[in-house]
């Protein structure tokens, strides 16, 4: 059996309204089936909590455009862990106690958006990972994020 993969949370964000970029914040609090405490998007519903990898964010450098942290709408930013190629149903723990399942990957429909005066295609559409919350706690950056089960 192989090692699974690990990586580490990069940001925590948090956005009040939808459609409007989420701010880094120190700390926050992933509530069972609900999401990010706070955040526009959480409810009850499988898009509790929005996933990036660092690899997917550097790709909109391909399109001239530098993204920060919370600037494509995501929840959480992880690095050392490619998720879009990980398959619908995998479970991922966040910090000690967070567990997440993953339920989508990317979105039906494309959306653009402004970045530094430039429109750009959001890599969210093609590699953006969306879960819903099995088990809640508290995540902050530098918190571990593992693969439990594929």
């Amino acid at each position: 059996m192989g090692r699974k993969p690990k990586g580490k949370i990069l940001a925590v964000c948090c956005g009040k309204v939808k459609k409007e970029t989420k701010i880094p914040m120190k700390e926050g609090l992933i509530i069972k089936d609900w999401g990010l405490e706070g955040d526009a998007h959480a409810g009850k519903y499988h898009k509790q909590i929005s996933l990036l990898g660092l690899d997917s964010m550097n790709k909109m450098q391909d399109q001239g455009v530098t993204v920060n942290f919370g600037e494509l709408y995501e929840n959480l930013d992880v690095e050392g862990i490619i998720l879009y190629k990980l398959p619908i149903g995998t479970r991922l723990k966040v910090g000690e106690n967070a567990l997440l399942e993953i339920t989508q990957i990317g979105k039906k429909d494309s959306y653009f958006l402004e970045i530094n005066g430039k429109t750009v295609s959001s890599i969210m559409t093609k590699e953006g990972v969306f879960a819903r919350v099995l088990e809640g706690g508290k995540v902050k950056a530098g918190d571990e994020i593992e693969v439990v089960s594929e």
